[in-house]
């Protein structure tokens, strides 16, 4: 095998690892979101518990990233590939750790009835779910059209963000016992926020891949 071929079967490895991270995320993320409209203490628990099997991805990622950086010595856009990887692996771990705090909110919340039937917030999994999805393809596929599509997702989960925020306070002005489970609630809205900001951001190391330089697609 020659050097070339030892670096892409190498980096496609390493395609592969982010590739089962990303699927991980996606998973964490509807398992929490779905614990929480359930009230499923025990899905909640388990979304914690796989937490550390994630950290453990990236943790891989990294030590095989460096291994090659070390022994291949890449330069120009196969440094990128791995130095964006690398990035790609933290936005993901986040967006799990952040699948974690809403399946804590599940659980301070227990067995207490919801305010009101969960309708937003699970769109907005949804959505975070295929920007998830997408963000990977991008990457393996080093597609830039992809990417940019971020922009346009994460728009409406902005939106949809503002929607529930303006909701759970007028639930909270008209009924001050529901503050407690409105403000629990504004935080899972906010996490999922932050977790479509995180694909937005693997969005922009994908654009800075192809083209090098990197747009602001949060902006």
């Amino acid at each position: 095998m020659t050097k070339r071929q030892n670096f892409d079967s190498s980096l496609g490895d390493l395609r592969k690892q982010l590739i089962e991270m990303g699927n991980m995320v996606e998973q964490a993320i509807m398992s929490s979101v779905r614990s929480l409209k359930e009230g499923n203490l025990e899905l909640a628990s388990s979304v914690i518990a796989q937490d550390a099997a994630v950290n453990a991805i990236e943790e891989s990622i990294d030590e095989a990233g460096t291994r090659l950086i070390a022994t291949q010595q890449p330069v120009a856009k196969d440094l990128r590939r791995i130095l964006i990887a690398f990035k790609m692996a933290g936005d993901l771990e986040r967006m799990a750790d952040l699948a974690v705090d809403i399946a804590k909110v599940t659980l301070r919340i227990g067995e207490e009835p919801l305010i009101k039937p969960l309708v937003d917030i699970p769109r907005m999994a949804e959505i975070v779910q295929v920007m998830t999805r997408d963000s990977i393809e991008a990457y393996v596929n080093e597609n830039v059209d992809l990417a940019y599509r971020m922009a346009k997702m994460d728009d409406d989960v902005d939106q949809l963000h503002s929607q529930i925020l303006r909701e759970l306070f007028s639930y909270m002005v008209e009924n001050p016992r529901t503050i407690n489970q409105s403000q629990l609630l504004c935080f899972v809205s906010r996490y999922l926020e932050r977790m479509a900001d995180h694909a937005t951001n693997i969005g922009e190391s994908v654009v800075y891949l192809v083209k090098g330089k990197r747009p602001d697609l949060n902006a």
